[in-house]
């Protein structure tokens, strides 16, 4: 019998029925069933870990419209930029710290009830030996007056918690008579109070000044005041005009070139043209060095240049130079009298608005810690204060 010979179809045919009913190899088995288990793997620890970064991120991308909110939060709306600091101590740096006080509403008028005060700065070595004096003067008065203490870095105040000392002393650093440090000092004081909005008056004094009116007298001044007190004139002689370098130009001409006493009590307004100067400083700081005594030139002569007609041209603060030398005349015990006050308080004639005044001072220095006990004695009944 003749064997049959296969065609190419009858090949083909058997090799897919073979396929078609014969399993797979085991190896091939494991493997795939490997990837399978791996891939179901993997994508539970994708979904498990997208469903935290979610929960993780959540917070700081959405909040919950829940009533109230807790105590750490923020406050919401103008408060968080009218309210004064909690406290004086902070981190910034001079440059930092005069950026910031030089901030300004450029709307005129406050929408919310603002109480201005009068801002105290204190420009002191150490301790203030007069402070009890000035306890009495400021009580009664709470929140119509702030108080700043600059003094040596290395000087701490043990004052107790009921004093309106009471760490009042702001970051400072070393100031030197005649050196550009002390009008570093006075525009570090000046941006400091600069912080509370509701600053309006600025009076830097030192540890030897006393006031000589009752706080409601030296409140009302200010307020009718339309000028700021700071004293600037034109001297010719070789402690004024002899003092001006010419490198001080464009910036400053001789002419421009102005004197006065550092004690100031200025406006808001003028308060921030000291701090936000950036234009007459480095000249200053340059070029007038001892024997030109730069807190002596420095502010009466760029308010002079930029706001002329604001300055009173004289200071609220009393001095006696009559005693002669480089410096005023210090008051001790014995020179305390009903009499002497009386003649600090109206000794003299001066402009208040234009008009002819008796009331020409605030304060007055230099006293020494041994007035205090007379001064205390007299306070009720000739400063009007006790």
């Amino acid at each position: 019998m003749q064997a049959r010979v296969a065609s190419m179809e009858d090949v083909k045919e058997a090799r897919q029925a073979a396929g078609q009913g014969r399993a797979l190899p085991t190896g091939m088995l494991k493997v795939f069933l490997g990837f399978l288990l791996l891939g179901v793997g993997l994508s539970a620890v994708g979904m498990y870990m997208a469903r935290h970064a979610v929960a993780a991120v959540a917070p700081a991308l959405f909040r919950p419209c829940l009533g109230g909110s807790s105590a750490e939060e923020e406050p919401e709306g103008l408060e968080r930029w009218t309210r004064p600091p909690a406290r004086v101590e902070h981190a910034m740096t001079d440059e930092e710290l005069l950026w910031r006080a030089s901030f300004a509403p450029r709307v005129r008028g406050y929408p919310f009830r603002r109480v201005p005060k009068v801002a105290f700065m204190f420009l002191t070595r150490g301790p203030l030996p007069l402070a009890p004096l000035w306890e009495r003067f400021f009580r009664g008065h709470e929140g119509r007056y702030s108080i700043y203490v600059h003094a040596l870095p290395s000087y701490h105040a043990n004052f107790t918690s009921e004093s309106v000392f009471y760490r009042r002393q702001i970051p400072s650093k070393v100031a030197e008579w005649g050196q550009m440090t002390m009008c570093d000092a006075e525009r570090r004081l000046l941006a400091n109070a600069l912080l509370d909005i509701s600053n309006e008056w600025f009076v830097l004094v030192s540890e030897s000044c006393i006031p000589i009116f009752d706080f409601n007298t030296t409140y009302r001044y200010f307020q009718n005041s339309n000028q700021s007190f700071l004293m600037a004139f034109d001297d010719p002689g070789p402690y004024g005009r002899g003092r001006y370098n010419w490198n001080m130009t464009p910036e400053v001409e001789l002419d421009q070139w102005r004197k006065g006493s550092q004690w100031f009590e200025v406006h808001r307004e003028l308060a921030i043209e000291i701090v936000k100067d950036t234009v007459y400083y480095p000249k200053f700081k340059e070029f007038c060095r001892p024997h030109c005594y730069v807190d002596e030139h420095y502010f009466p002569t760029m308010l002079t240049i930029e706001a002329p007609n604001s300055l009173a041209n004289r200071s609220v603060t009393w001095v006696d130079w009559s005693r002669g030398g480089a410096h005023p005349a210090t008051f001790g015990r014995g020179d305390i009298t009903e009499e002497f006050l009386r003649r600090v308080q109206k000794g003299r004639t001066c402009l208040y608005n234009n008009q002819n005044s008796t009331t020409c001072f605030l304060f007055a220095r230099k006293f020494a810690p041994s007035a205090l006990e007379p001064l205390l004695e007299l306070a009720s009944t000739v400063l009007g204060f006790g």
